[in-house]
């Protein structure tokens, strides 16, 4: 893997010390923080080898293959630094990636979980590029951390801090990242947004705020828009009681999708009432629930669990390997 523009010793040495910001709370993190405490321990027993393995080809990688899968990868990535808005000195961080061949190719938009833009983010990204699109990853986490750093948060340091990103702050980073990426002389004036867990949640914020010039579509992976309870409801637009904002959903003017797991009840039971809103206001959407699949599945798919449960690793890999083309055919239908 080749790095330009900045250099990691530079970023490095640069030094961005964490800001004291509580704890932040919402149920995307609650769900996404159990299914990573257990899918991201490795069972040496069961997978001797697993770090050394890339995953499943044609597919992103799984967490614990997504060093391997970045290492090995022909792909030109590299960390690059760009203003969050104009007339400002305030930068993000961010990983893109250019897919192989020389033609132009349209941009999408991977928005990272609650963990920050972890390794395995990358390796999504990687996985967009493969596919044909040019793929930047921002760093949503840059200017609450202190500044720019390709420096890897842990998970819990980042969820420590991702409070302190509010809906603002996403929707500036977001518009920010697409015009960066579409100025490259390599792509194409147009863009998606893709996000996990608290990703997902910002992709539909990125849909009802409408983005900037280009923007053509968003696919949420298990995040819902509002939440009853805070995140977005207000007193002229509450939420309904499955914990969706109609108001904000007649916002939303390009196609859109959600897939999630079944065993993720919380997002279950809000995407029947999604459903229906977005059908009532003739909205191109389109919503998936795996059956078995967990929070996080496409984080997860087979990887070993603390307590092995083959069954439930099935389902996550299964999910991903309908998912993932599903992803990449709607990329295709409103970028290409």
């Amino acid at each position: 893997m080749r790095f330009h523009g900045i250099s990691l010793l530079l970023l490095a040495s640069a030094g961005c010390s964490l800001q004291r910001v509580p704890i932040a709370k919402s149920s995307d993190m609650d769900d996404h923080a159990a299914h990573m405490s257990a899918a991201d321990l490795v069972d040496p027993a069961k997978h001797v080898s697993v770090s050394a393995s890339q995953g499943t080809p044609g597919l992103p990688p799984s967490a614990n293959s997504a060093p391997a899968r970045l290492a090995a990868s022909p792909r030109h990535g590299e960390w690059v630094k760009f203003p969050v808005g104009q007339g400002t000195s305030d930068s993000v961080m961010a990983w893109i990636v250019y897919p192989s061949s020389r033609t132009k190719a349209p941009v999408v938009v991977v928005v990272h979980e609650i963990f920050g833009l972890q390794t395995w983010v990358r390796g999504v990204a990687d996985q967009v590029a493969a596919d044909g699109f040019i793929a930047i990853a921002p760093d949503f986490l840059t200017r609450v951390r202190g500044g720019p750093s390709s420096v890897e948060l842990t998970g819990d340091s980042a969820r420590r801090i991702i409070g302190g990103v509010d809906a603002a702050e996403r929707s500036r980073i977001i518009n920010a990242a697409a015009n960066y990426a579409m100025t490259q002389p390599a792509a194409e004036q147009r863009y998606a947004v893709i996000g996990y867990c608290w990703g997902g949640q910002t992709t539909f914020m990125a849909a009802i705020n409408g983005g900037v010039k280009g923007f053509s579509g968003g696919v949420a992976f298990y995040g819902l828009p509002y939440i009853t309870g805070g995140r977005g409801a207000t007193p002229d637009a509450p939420a309904t009681p499955a914990g969706v904002n109609a108001d904000s959903m007649a916002r939303i003017n390009v196609p859109m999708m959600l897939l999630s797991g079944s065993k993720d009840a919380r997002i279950g039971a809000a995407m029947p009432a999604l459903d229906s809103i977005m059908k009532a206001m003739k909205k191109d959407y389109a919503g998936v629930n795996y059956e078995g699949a967990v929070h996080g599945f496409l984080r997860a798919q087979d990887d070993p669990k603390a307590t092995p449960d083959e069954v439930e690793e099935a389902a996550n890999l299964a999910a991903t390997k309908d998912a993932w083309p599903k992803t990449i055919a709607f990329l295709k239908k409103h970028l290409k």
